[in-house]
């Protein structure tokens, strides 16, 4: 295996476009793997494969829409009005279930037949909108079953764990990609690049974050 290649999990969206850029500065050679999974913002995948040509990494997307059919979601169901608030006695409608583990477990297999065991993924527990698979310990339980399924090492990397969004916001200025991911990413859920509709629950969290981040920047304070 190459400890000096990484493969990122890609959407084109803020988190993921940030994990992108902090794996270049660690590794000397990054893949990107994006998912077609049913979802209603699918132009994402063309402005993930956008971004890696810029940035100049290999790219790669992968039709997995069999994902979206399996249970009923807002992301994938166009019937079904989005949650714009989180509910407090169950997940949000937008949680695509098993979407996390047939994403990093598509990815370990592609990464064996690469040659890495290097594996990338924006999750957050902070910022984890209770969505069950953005956690730690499903990360970290995921790391050892893969390793076991394929007797490989795998290191399954999560550098937005334990930031908030704000401070996501600041680690993208200081891979000097800031404005590149406000500008060019897409986190919307109703598929509107950039600053997004404004009104969806990832539109929401993401305005927040950078406006607490910019707020703190000129102030000259380190979050």
């Amino acid at each position: 295996m190459n400890k000096e290649t990484a493969l990122v999990v890609f959407s084109g969206g803020q988190d993921s476009t940030t994990c992108l850029f902090w794996a270049m500065r660690e590794f000397k050679k990054v893949y990107a793997l994006s998912f077609i999974y049913g979802q209603k913002h699918r132009n994402e995948v063309e402005l993930a494969r956008h971004i890696a040509d810029e940035a100049e990494v290999e790219f790669e997307v992968m039709d997995v829409s069999f994902i979206g059919k399996l249970g009923r979601n807002s992301l994938t169901d166009m019937s079904i009005p989005m949650d714009q608030e989180k509910p407090t006695d169950s997940f949000p409608n937008t949680f695509v279930p098993g979407r996390n583990l047939f994403f990093l477990s598509i990815a370990a297999v592609y990464a064996r037949e690469k040659g890495i065991n290097h594996i990338v993924t924006g999750v957050s527990q902070t910022d984890f909108s209770g969505y069950p698979d953005c956690r730690d310990a499903f990360i970290k339980s995921l790391n050892v079953t893969l390793n076991l399924a394929m007797d490989e090492q795998f290191v399954i990397h999560t550098p937005l764990m334990w930031i908030d969004k704000a401070q996501t916001w600041q680690l993208a200025d200081e891979l000097g990609v800031l404005e590149l991911i406000r500008r060019e990413t897409l986190t919307c859920y109703n598929g509107v690049q950039g600053d997004g509709c404004g009104h969806c629950p990832s539109c929401k969290l993401r305005k927040e974050g950078l406006d607490k981040y910019l707020e703190a920047k000129n102030k000259g304070i380190k979050l």
